[in-house]
């Protein structure tokens, strides 16, 4: 396993990648921003000395129209430019912030469940919400840096043709502003991090509270569950104040060193006008300049912004390290049965292993029911079966060939899935119950409807199956036939179903596991089973017990063994043929 270093590695490089691969997008953009923000810096540094050649001309009483005129001009332009670099500055970020939610979303979504293994809901959404918000400004702070040096930097050059002392003596308060600059961008930074991180384990806590708001009221834990959510407040206080006091010292500081330099070299260029060796109007235009060369505060907003973006950035780089499964280019052999075979399966959930040394073969055609006490890994058999996870050691095989070696496209026309708590994605009921069709047919709809039991209820809505999904009602039970004729309706080779019959009552559950375990169902049905009826009906039962298949064979040989007839416990047995 990789160490702390080399995590840490990965991850740098994650969000430095993808705030490249941002910056890519928006590149036509960001350089009319970096050209905007250049020119306004430009007109502004020619400004001073215009106005101190006006000044020169109006003292020595001859015409200065045109250079009246070009002060104007000089002035409107850097309007006009900075109008431009405002309105070019607000659409890099949200193209940028645009991309950064869509590609993450993307990474999430191809993780699948190996998203939620490492991240809590409520973490997800604060990196996908605020964190790609916060990165999005990246790149448009990039492009502004060029203006915010190149003012600081023409100053000092425009002093030094003044006169080459003035730029010596402002140099001579340099190196503090760049120490200045320095511990700002690092300060910064840490802090940035640290508050985001304590957002999103806020954030974290809610949306688990959000998922048990009927357990918590039930309970009448609201204001002991509001206390834990807003636990970390005063760590995220302290992290903020700590962010302000950063910026504020370095404001301080600024303000402390920027008026004394000033101060010299107005001091300089008043004893070089006494000696007449400078003008009145370069005496205007030194004073200008030396406010411009030293005044870093637009500097130190830029890099204030850019340690934000990248903290932010790592915190979506730690998404982004973590590897999306790879699927190969392989199909499966035409026509067959839809076999499936684990071979010496270890898997493990964080640092626990547990399936270990798991060898199953579930013949084509037929039904298999895994069944186990909780904890003994039945819900990790299926996913791996479906390949929304993948072993840690072994390899799954489907008609002969390891998932990981098929295209997406072939292994996800060949599995179907079903879960305990299905979710509706689309938005009517049909398009919910199409989801992933390539061409979808109502007939084909209508009919897993009815397989599932669910096409009676789905007429009752009040418009049918064009009803929105947010304005269809239903109970435990109907979601979980909707689920199932989801499933139903994309077929395949192999259907997964995850506790998908959990909610059903006794005589619709009955009717359903009789359509699948009948002669001429199509597939091979791997059935995660809670109850002792759902397993007497599947052709063989897989018995999980501590990571490993303790047995397989029939129901009824199998509950002959005391020891699997406590899998079900006394409230299940009755009724069921021992």
């Amino acid at each position: 396993m990789a160490g702390p270093r080399q995590r840490d590695d990965t991850v740098t490089r994650e969000s430095r990648a993808l705030l490249r691969s941002a910056a890519r997008h928006s590149a036509t953009r960001r350089t009319a921003l970096s050209l905007a923000g250049v020119g306004a810096a430009g007109a502004g540094l020619l400004l001073p000395a215009a106005l101190g050649r006006t000044l020169d001309l109006l003292l020595a009483r001859e015409s200065a129209t045109r250079w009246v005129l070009l002060c104007a001009g000089l002035v409107l332009l850097t309007a006009v430019l900075d109008a431009a670099s405002t309105v070019l500055h607000g659409t890099v970020d949200a193209r940028t912030t645009a991309w950064l939610r869509r590609r993450t979303t993307g990474h999430v979504l191809a993780l699948g469940p190996r998203a939620q293994d490492r991240f809590a809901a409520g973490e997800l959404v604060a990196r996908l919400v605020g964190n790609a918000a916060t990165a999005g400004t990246a790149p448009a702070a990039r492009a502004g840096l060029p203006a915010a040096i190149a003012v600081p930097a023409g100053g000092v050059v425009a002093l030094a043709l003044i006169d080459p002392w003035l730029a010596v003596v402002l140099l001579a308060g340099a190196p503090p502003l760049a120490l200045l600059l320095r511990a700002l961008a690092r300060d910064t930074s840490a802090c940035v991090a640290d508050y985001q991180r304590v957002q999103g384990r806020m954030a974290a806590a809610l949306a688990e509270a959000v998922a048990g708001r009927r357990t918590i009221r039930a309970a009448g834990l609201q204001e002991r569950e509001t206390a834990r959510i807003l636990r970390p407040l005063p760590e995220l206080s302290r992290a903020g104040h700590r962010m302000w006091q950063v910026q504020g010292r370095a404001a301080a500081q600024a303000v402390a060193v920027a008026p004394l330099l000033q101060l010299a070299v107005v001091a300089v260029a008043g004893l070089l006008l006494a000696r007449h060796r400078l003008t009145a109007g370069d005496l205007l235009a030194a004073s200008r300049y030396a406010v411009l060369a030293t005044g870093v505060g637009t500097l130190l907003g830029q890099l204030t912004a850019l340690a934000r973006a990248r903290a932010a950035a790592g915190r979506l780089g730690e998404l982004h390290a973590v590897p999306a499964p790879a699927h190969g280019r392989r199909r499966l052999p035409e026509g067959g049965p839809g076999r499936l075979e684990l071979r010496g399966v270890r898997a493990r959930r964080g640092e626990r292993t547990v399936l270990d040394g798991v060898d199953l073969i579930v013949p084509g055609g037929t039904t298999l029911a895994v069944v186990g006490r909780s904890g003994s890994g039945k819900s990790l058999l299926a996913a791996l079966a479906a390949r929304l996870a993948d072993p840690d050691a072994g390899e799954v095989l489907l008609d002969g060939v390891p998932l990981h070696e098929l295209s997406r496209e072939e292994l996800r026309g060949a599995v179907a899935c079903a879960f305990d708590r299905p979710v509706l994605l689309g938005g009517t009921v049909r398009d919910a119950l199409a989801l992933g069709l390539p061409h979808p047919s109502p007939a084909r709809v209508r009919e897993a409807a009815r397989t599932a039991h669910a096409d009676d209820f789905v007429r009752r809505l009040p418009a049918g199956y064009a009803t929105l999904c947010a304005d269809a009602p239903r109970s435990g039970g109907e979601s979980q036939r909707l689920g199932l004729a989801r499933a139903f309706a994309r077929g395949g080779r192999l259907l997964v179903l995850d506790d998908a019959l959990s909610s059903l009552d006794t005589v619709t559950e009955h009717r359903i596991t009789q359509a699948l375990t009948a002669p001429g169902a199509h597939g091979t049905r791997l059935v995660v089973a809670h109850r002792a009826a759902t397993a007497a009906r599947a052709d063989a039962v897989a018995w999980l017990d501590g990571g490993r298949v303790r047995a397989v064979g029939p129901h009824a040989t199998l509950w002959r063994d005391p020891g699997y007839r406590a899998v079900f416990g006394d409230a299940d047995t009755d009724g069921v043929r021992r």
